[in-house]
């Protein structure tokens, strides 16, 4: 199995029960209502809970402030379309790009199904993409939906794109790579520049499927050297039903629409439209304007605290929990030693999903732990490593050693449950 570790002790309960650490929550908890009542919120890889700010922006967008955008005259609806286009533009900013090159989706799966809909075809052959076998299914149906050719890269033993495989798979006929930047379930990370570096020896595109690792790690499209670049909004502390496709200009402008409708039109006729240029291009009807709104106010969110900052801070926390699971000889660990943020694991005898419920029930110390558990839409990845279903912890820049601490116990008080 991928990134099996050997248990061979085991320790009766973790130090953190009776000594402090130092990775304290880097954001105020008290900033996230969601995380009142005692509870242990490590699930933030599925969704992000929201600060306050974002709360009470998208509040104001959707009370005193509401009006549509881009067609109104009124003084509120053009002050309502800057404020929509500005967070268009913080959200570009924060991986490193500019607003034009930014498409409002309504997240990373619609964004991928975009580039899968729109990118030319070249002749009469498919359309080919290299995808690999950890992708979250938002980056392999798209692709079958759309009719390309998939060729599937291996992974390495400790769970990482076998980019070497790639480069030996790559060939002219390719127009696609397709990879996540980090594992939603291992939490690995991509080597993104030699990723890159294959795909234009080739001359395919890259595309990155940045859900995890655009809260978790600074990202810079240029430096990366990406042609597409996904990511959503409400995993980066941002509301739900809203995300971003981040293109290259020339590549956005080859592409034609994949939806059509009002504010993506240049001219309509009964005979013709014509299309207006990106980003509108691909962004038919009425926005998400609340959503929008608050996607901004998270994007300014996390550049307060600091991109770099969370990832230091999840890698220390990600450390300590491996750490403390491999003490446990009835736990498998997954993936890489440095998996960003995440961390997946089995325990002997139990199903994630019993574990998950187990640690759901309030304990004899009045707290409840939120994991994940199942397949996370990574099903050729679950066949790979050989279980039906992992257990997932996953870090947020508001989590801190009382999380760690208290799904220790939940893990103990679950392996006495099951003798």
């Amino acid at each position: 199995m991928i990134g099996a570790v050997p248990q061979p002790t085991d320790r009766a309960l973790s130090r953190w029960e009776n000594e402090g650490g130092t990775a304290a929550a880097i954001a105020r908890r008290e900033e996230f209502p969601g995380l009142a009542g005692g509870w242990h919120y490590l699930d933030s890889a599925a969704t992000a809970q929201k600060p306050q700010a974002v709360i009470d922006a998208c509040t104001r967008a959707l009370g005193a402030d509401y009006a549509t955008v881009h067609r109104g005259v009124y003084a509120r609806s053009a002050e309502m379309t800057l404020a929509f286009e500005a967070a268009r533009a913080k959200v570009a900013a924060l991986i490193g790009g500019t607003a034009d090159e930014l498409v409002f989706t309504r997240g990373a799966t619609e964004a991928i199904n975009l580039v899968a809909r729109s990118f030319p075809a070249c002749g009469e052959k498919p359309r080919r993409v290299l995808l690999s076998q950890l992708e979250h299914h938002s980056n392999i149906v798209p692709w079958q939906l759309a009719g390309w050719q998939i060729d599937v890269c291996p992974l390495t033993a400790d769970g990482q794109i076998d980019l070497d495989a790639a480069e030996a798979m790559l060939t002219t006929d390719f127009d696609m790579v397709a990879f996540a930047h980090v594992s939603n379930v291992l939490g690995s990370v991509l080597d993104v520049p030699r990723a890159a570096a294959l795909s234009r020896k080739v001359g395919a595109c890259l595309l990155l499927d940045g859900c995890q690792a655009a809260a978790r790690m600074p990202v810079d499209v240029a430096a990366l050297d990406c042609d597409f670049y996904a990511f959503s909004a409400h995993k980066l502390y941002g509301p739900t039903g809203i995300g971003a496709l981040w293109g290259k200009p020339g590549l956005l402008a080859a592409m034609p629409p994949w939806q059509g409708g009002g504010a993506m039109i240049e001219r309509v006729t009964f005979a013709q439209t014509t299309f207006a240029p990106p980003p509108q291009r691909f962004e038919a009807g009425t926005p998400a304007i609340v959503e929008a709104i608050g996607f901004g106010a998270a994007a300014d969110y996390v550049q307060g605290v600091g991109v770099g900052a969370i990832q230091a801070h999840e890698a220390a926390l990600v450390r300590q929990l491996r750490d403390e699971l491999r003490g446990i000889n009835a736990i498998t660990l997954f993936g890489p030693e440095d998996s960003a943020g995440i961390v997946s694991f089995a325990l002997a005898g139990v199903h994630p999903h019993d574990l998950g419920t187990i640690l759901d029930e309030e304990g004899p110390d009045g707290t409840r732990v939120a994991i994940r558990a199942g397949h996370h839409c990574a099903q050729p990845l679950m066949d790979q490593l050989g279980v039906p279903a992992t257990a997932r912890a996953s870090f947020g820049l508001y989590s801190d050693e009382s999380d760690i601490a208290a799904l220790l116990r939940g893990i103990e008080r679950t392996r006495r449950i099951f003798g």
